[in-house]
Order: C-alpha cells, then sequence, then structure tokens
C-alpha cells in the first residue's frame, strides 16, 4: 500500500457503497462532491484495486467492493459502538443509547414514551433508528430494539411486554361522508389505503380480502405512518394499532370488534449490554411503557 488507510477513508467507501453516487454519498456525510471524489480516488490508489466503476448511470461496485462491504460496515459498527460506551462513565444513568424501532413506532408510539425517561435521566441521550428492517443486535449496532417478532438468539435478552392488536380507523370526514362498512365484505364499496411494494404487507393486505387487493387500494405507501396520516386526512380506511387510532379524536375504529392481527412487541438488547445502567434503564422504562400502551 502507498500510504495507510484511515478509517476516515473506510467510513467514505461505505457511504458510496450505500448510496451508490458519489454526490448522494456526499450530501449523507456533509461534504463536497470533489472531497468524497478525491478520497474515493485515493483510496483506490492505496489500495491498487478499482473500487467503482463510473458510467452514465451512476457508480457500479467491483467484486473488490463488494467484498470489502462486510468488514467496512463492521468498522462503522464498532465506531459508533466504542462511542457510545464512552459517552458516559462507567456506572452512571447517563450517555448515548441507540434504540432500532420501525417507522410507525418510531414516529407515533415512542417519542411519547421517552418523554417521562427523558425527565427523570437528563443524562441519557437517545439516538433513535427507524427502520422496518431488523437491527444487527449480536453486532451491537444498536443497543435496544422494539421488535415484533420473538428473538432465537441465545446472546439476547428479550422482554415481551405488549400484544398489541391492530384495526381499520378512518377519519370523522370519511365516516360521515361515506359511511362505515359493516364487514370486511363491504370494504370494496370504500376507499381503502395499504401497502405499495413490501411483499409481507402486501400477502397480509390480500388475506384481508378483495377490498384490499392492490389493484382497487386509493393510496398506496408501504410507510405506515404515512398510512396513518392519509387516512387521517380523509382519504380512507386504514390498518393501525388499536391503542394509537383510539387515542386520536379525529379517527374513528371501523368495524369495532374486528382485531385484523396482534403485533406482539418484545424489547431487546444484547447480553453484554442488559446491566449497562443506561441501557437498563432505557430497557425497563420503555418495557413499563409499552406494558401500559397495550393494554388501552
Amino acid at each position: 500500500m502507498s500510504r495507510p488507510v484511515e478509517w476516515d477513508d473506510q467510513r467514505i467507501f461505505l457511504a458510496v457503497l450505500d448510496e451508490g453516487s458519489l454526490s448522494a454519498a456526499a450530501r449523507r456525510l456533509g461534504l463536497s462532491h470533489p472531497t468524497v471524489r478525491s478520497r474515493i480516488e485515493a483510496l483506490e490508489q492505496s489500495l491498487a484495486t478499482v473500487l467503482f466503476t463510473r458510467s452514465v448511470n451512476g457508480l457500479t461496485p467491483t467484486e473488490t467492493a463488494e467484498a470489502l462491504r462486510a468488514p467496512a460496515r463492521a468498522m462503522a459498527v464498532a465506531s459508533e459502538l466504542f462511542i457510545r460506551q464512552a459517552s458516559a462513565p462507567s456506572g452512571e444513568v447517563a450517555g448515548v443509547v441507540r434504540i432500532s424501532v420501525s417507522d410507525a413506532m418510531g414516529i407515533e408510539v415512542v417519542p411519547a414514551m421517552l418523554k417521562p425517561l427523558r425527565d427523570a435521566h437528563p443524562g441519557i441521550r437517545i439516538e433513535l433508528s427507524l427502520s422496518n428492517a431488523p437491527a444487527d443486535l449480536l453486532a451491537q449496532e444498536v443497543d435496544i430494539a422494539v421488535r415484533t417478532v420473538a428473538p432465537k438468539q441465545e446472546a439476547l435478552r428479550a422482554k415481551k411486554v405488549a400484544a398489541i392488536p391492530l384495526g381499520l380507523f378512518a377519519s370523522r370526514s370519511y365516516v360521515e361522508r361515506r359511511g362505515s362498512p359493516a364487514g370486511l365484505d363491504d370494504m370494496v364499496d370504500h376507499d381503502v389505503i395499504g401497502p405499495d411494494r413490501h411483499r409481507g404487507d402486501l400477502a397480509f393486505a390480500e388475506r384481508l380480502g378483495p377490498g384490499f387487493a392492490p389493484a382497487r387500494l386509493a393510496v398506496r405507501t408501504d410507510s405506515h405512518p404515512a398510512q396513518l396520516a392519509a387516512a387521517r386526512a380523509g382519504l380512507g380506511i386504514a390498518v393501525a394499532q388499536v391503542p394509537l387510532g383510539e387515542s386520536d379524536a379525529g379517527l374513528v375504529r371501523i368495524i369495532p370488534d374486528l382485531d385484523v392481527a396482534v403485533l406482539e412487541t418484545w424489547i431487546v438488547t444484547h447480553e453484554n449490554l442488559a446491566k449497562v445502567p443506561r441501557v437498563r434503564t432505557v430497557f425497563d422504562s420503555l418495557a413499563a411503557s409499552f406494558e401500559t400502551f397495550g393494554k388501552r
């Protein structure tokens, strides 16, 4: 190698790999486009290899770049974990706790749960990672995850905290305008809000009946918060967590005795973090909040 490879070079390489272009990576990192380009070129020179091929369609990672994806990702996770671990003196209930949660939970549910936690422990700082894809708890990519599937890995510590029913909701203005279906068979006469391309969500929607067939959905989006926002705007009927929908004065539950599914909810952490004061405090606080939320 012509010079040592620095972590910052690897961080930029990973951003380009993830984003697929120099400009998108530059925006993500807060750097200029020329800076990202020159750092990638310097990294290629140091490694004596080509990492990306360039065309009118953007950048395509080479086989070498793809082979380096996993170790670069592991370095990024380790760097973030290093910073979180060092964010508070040992034994104090303070420092950074990174939480992985779905977009719907992270926008509509969890923020309100964090308020009493932060009031009681102002030294705790929260990082919320919103994604419907599970974070890698074994690699300690995050400290805590809120999951709707029970973890199976022995190195993880989990607590089942709720069984949250899902129901159908629409705005009061929609119900006043269109009425309310008496059952799922009547949904074919209504505007329905549902998934766009997510295979699991599409399969779930189709199991609910012909009214939820993709071709007849009035609004389609894979974002659950966007589905709920569309229902609030009067665009149709959407699936939502029952405690959340019933707490919204602008929404009406459709077919009130019908739970279309139940979300079993777990709070999960790595066994190595389970006794870290700041992580344990957030874990216990979230568990108590979800237990209350699930009983509404």
